[in-house]
Protein backbone atom coordinates (compact mmCIF):
# COMPACT_ATOMS: atom_id res chain seq x y z
CA UNK A 1 0.00 0.00 0.00
CA UNK A 2 1.35 3.18 -1.37
CA UNK A 3 0.37 6.34 1.15
CA UNK A 4 1.20 8.75 -2.07
CA UNK A 5 -2.19 8.51 -3.15
CA UNK A 6 -5.55 9.28 -0.46
CA UNK A 7 -7.54 6.39 0.74
CA UNK A 8 -10.08 5.59 -2.03
CA UNK A 9 -12.68 6.84 0.77
CA UNK A 10 -11.37 10.53 0.51
CA UNK A 11 -10.19 10.34 -3.00
CA UNK A 12 -12.86 13.28 -4.96
CA UNK A 13 -12.78 11.21 -8.01
CA UNK A 14 -13.65 7.86 -6.37
CA UNK A 15 -16.31 10.09 -3.86
CA UNK A 16 -17.95 12.18 -7.09
CA UNK A 17 -18.57 8.29 -8.58
CA UNK A 18 -19.40 6.80 -6.07
CA UNK A 19 -22.16 9.72 -5.06
CA UNK A 20 -23.01 9.54 -8.99
CA UNK A 21 -24.39 6.21 -8.75
CA UNK A 22 -26.41 7.02 -5.46
CA UNK A 23 -27.60 9.86 -7.31
CA UNK A 24 -28.76 7.73 -10.51
CA UNK A 25 -29.82 4.82 -9.32
CA UNK A 26 -33.91 5.87 -8.75
CA UNK A 27 -33.29 7.62 -12.51
CA UNK A 28 -32.26 4.54 -14.06
CA UNK A 29 -35.31 2.82 -12.50
CA UNK A 30 -37.55 5.57 -13.74
CA UNK A 31 -36.11 5.75 -16.76
CA UNK A 32 -36.20 1.89 -17.83
CA UNK A 33 -39.94 1.82 -17.26
CA UNK A 34 -40.39 4.24 -19.98
CA UNK A 35 -37.22 2.83 -22.11
CA UNK A 36 -35.31 6.18 -21.94
CA UNK A 37 -31.62 5.88 -21.23
CA UNK A 38 -30.05 8.56 -19.02
CA UNK A 39 -27.95 10.29 -21.63
CA UNK A 40 -31.65 10.57 -23.78
CA UNK A 41 -32.96 11.96 -20.67
CA UNK A 42 -30.68 14.56 -20.27
CA UNK A 43 -30.79 16.10 -23.65
CA UNK A 44 -35.05 15.96 -23.24
CA UNK A 45 -34.36 17.77 -20.01
CA UNK A 46 -31.95 20.13 -21.52
CA UNK A 47 -34.25 20.88 -24.42
CA UNK A 48 -37.13 21.03 -22.45
CA UNK A 49 -35.44 23.87 -20.10
CA UNK A 50 -33.22 25.76 -22.24
CA UNK A 51 -35.52 25.28 -25.89
CA UNK A 52 -34.39 24.30 -29.50
CA UNK A 53 -30.56 24.50 -29.79
CA UNK A 54 -27.76 23.09 -32.14
CA UNK A 55 -26.09 19.25 -31.16
CA UNK A 56 -22.93 21.13 -30.53
CA UNK A 57 -24.63 22.81 -27.20
CA UNK A 58 -26.56 20.54 -26.50
CA UNK A 59 -23.65 17.95 -26.05
CA UNK A 60 -22.31 20.85 -24.12
CA UNK A 61 -25.25 21.32 -21.74
CA UNK A 62 -25.93 17.78 -21.20
CA UNK A 63 -22.49 16.76 -20.56
CA UNK A 64 -22.18 14.42 -23.64
CA UNK A 65 -19.58 14.17 -26.08
CA UNK A 66 -20.96 15.20 -29.80
CA UNK A 67 -20.37 11.92 -31.39
CA UNK A 68 -22.25 10.13 -29.39
CA UNK A 69 -24.95 12.95 -29.20
CA UNK A 70 -25.40 12.20 -32.88
CA UNK A 71 -26.74 8.56 -32.05
CA UNK A 72 -28.58 10.08 -29.48
CA UNK A 73 -30.54 11.88 -31.38
CA UNK A 74 -31.09 9.44 -34.04
CA UNK A 75 -32.79 7.12 -31.47
CA UNK A 76 -34.72 10.20 -30.21
CA UNK A 77 -36.17 11.16 -33.12
CA UNK A 78 -36.89 7.90 -34.28
CA UNK A 79 -38.88 7.60 -30.68
CA UNK A 80 -40.53 11.10 -32.27
CA UNK A 81 -39.76 12.65 -28.65
CA UNK A 82 -37.22 15.48 -30.83
CA UNK A 83 -37.43 17.08 -34.02
CA UNK A 84 -34.69 18.35 -36.18
CA UNK A 85 -34.72 20.95 -38.74
CA UNK A 86 -32.31 22.66 -40.63
CA UNK A 87 -30.97 26.01 -39.00
CA UNK A 88 -32.53 28.85 -41.15
CA UNK A 89 -29.73 31.67 -40.40
CA UNK A 90 -27.11 28.15 -41.91
CA UNK A 91 -28.80 25.44 -43.42
CA UNK A 92 -25.40 23.08 -43.21
CA UNK A 93 -26.35 23.36 -39.05
CA UNK A 94 -29.56 21.84 -37.53
CA UNK A 95 -31.85 23.09 -34.71
CA UNK A 96 -33.26 20.60 -32.62
CA UNK A 97 -36.66 20.70 -30.31
CA UNK A 98 -38.15 18.57 -28.13
CA UNK A 99 -41.32 17.51 -29.53
CA UNK A 100 -44.77 17.28 -27.61
CA UNK A 101 -43.78 13.70 -27.24
CA UNK A 102 -41.05 14.44 -25.22
CA UNK A 103 -42.50 17.29 -23.47
CA UNK A 104 -44.96 14.57 -22.18
CA UNK A 105 -42.06 11.89 -21.14
CA UNK A 106 -40.61 14.49 -18.59
CA UNK A 107 -43.87 15.43 -17.03
CA UNK A 108 -44.95 11.71 -17.01
CA UNK A 109 -41.68 11.04 -15.01
CA UNK A 110 -41.33 14.59 -13.03
CA UNK A 111 -42.55 14.00 -9.91
CA UNK A 112 -40.58 10.31 -9.50
CA UNK A 113 -37.30 12.53 -10.61
CA UNK A 114 -38.53 15.10 -7.92
CA UNK A 115 -39.06 12.34 -5.23
CA UNK A 116 -35.55 11.48 -6.14
CA UNK A 117 -33.74 14.67 -5.47
CA UNK A 118 -36.12 15.47 -2.37
CA UNK A 119 -34.96 11.70 -0.73
CA UNK A 120 -31.37 13.39 -0.96
CA UNK A 121 -32.55 17.24 0.09
CA UNK A 122 -34.18 15.60 3.20
CA UNK A 123 -31.28 13.13 3.99
CA UNK A 124 -28.56 16.15 3.82
CA UNK A 125 -30.72 19.23 4.89
CA UNK A 126 -31.74 21.75 2.51
CA UNK A 127 -28.56 24.42 3.67
CA UNK A 128 -26.14 21.12 2.92
CA UNK A 129 -27.97 20.53 -0.35
CA UNK A 130 -28.00 23.79 -1.40
CA UNK A 131 -23.85 23.96 -0.82
CA UNK A 132 -23.52 20.90 -2.80
CA UNK A 133 -24.71 22.08 -5.45
CA UNK A 134 -23.48 25.39 -4.92
CA UNK A 135 -19.74 23.60 -4.60
CA UNK A 136 -20.06 21.11 -7.79
CA UNK A 137 -21.02 24.12 -9.65
CA UNK A 138 -17.85 26.03 -8.56
CA UNK A 139 -15.96 22.78 -9.51
CA UNK A 140 -17.42 22.67 -12.75
CA UNK A 141 -16.92 26.35 -13.16
CA UNK A 142 -12.98 25.64 -12.58
CA UNK A 143 -10.93 26.33 -15.47
CA UNK A 144 -9.39 22.71 -16.65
Amino acid sequence: MTRDLPLTSRSLPIALLRAREKVMGPIRLMLADVDITEQQWRVLRVLQEEGPQDPTRIADRACLLLPSLTRILQKLEEKGLIARRPDPEDRRKQVVRITKAGEKIIHDNLSASIRAAERIRAHLGPERYEMLLDLLNELNEMDS
